[in-house]
C-alpha cells in the first residue's frame, strides 16, 4: 500500500508529531510504502533543525529527520506555513534576506502542490495533529 501523510501539529504541542511518526514506523516495518511525508501549518515546526530539547525528554525533531534519512523518506514542508512561522531553508532566507537557517537538511520546502500529487498518488492519506 502506498502512504502519503500531513503533520498538522507541532512537536510538544499536540500527541499528532509522535503518533504521526509512531504510525510511520509501523507502516514502514510491515512494508508499506510512504509516497509523502508533508508537514503543514504548525506542523512545519517538526523540520526545525535548531529546536533543542530537555536532556529527559524525547527529540522529536532529531527522531523526525532520523526516520527521513534513514528510510529517504520525501518530507515536505509546506513554503507558505513555514515562512510564517520563520522556519527557513538557505534559498528562502536568502530570498527574504533573513540571517537564519532553521529547516534540517534532511526535509524539502515545497508548496501545496506537493500535498496534491502526493494525494493523487497514495492509496491512503493519513492525517494527524489536526
Amino acid at each position: 500500500m502506498i502512504i502519503s501523510l500531513v503533520i498538522h501539529g507541532a512537536p510538544g504541542t499536540t500527541q499528532g508529531a509522535q503518533t504521526a511518526l509512531t504510525f510511520c514506523r509501523a507502516a514502514l516495518a510491515a512494508d508499506h510504502r510512504i509516497y509523502r511525508v508533508f508537514f503543514y501549518e504548525d506542523g512545519v515546526h517538526n523540520a526545525n533543525a535548531l529546536s533543542v530539547w530537555p536532556q529527559d525528554e524525547y527529540d522529536l525533531n532529531a527522531a523526525w529527520a532520523t526516520l527521513v534519512r534513514e528510510h529517504e523518506l520525501d518530507a515536505v514542508v509546506c513554503v507558505a506555513s513555514a515562512l510564517r512561522r520563520g522556519v527557513l531553508n538557505a534559498e528562502e532566507a536568502s530570498r527574504y534576506e533573513k540571517t537564519g537557517v532553521s529547516v534540517d537538511p534532511a526535509f524539502d520546502i515545497s508548496g501545496l502542490g506537493q500535498w496534491v500529487d502526493a494525494c493523487l498518488n497514495s492509496d491512503r492519506v493519513v492525517s494527524f495533529g489536526v
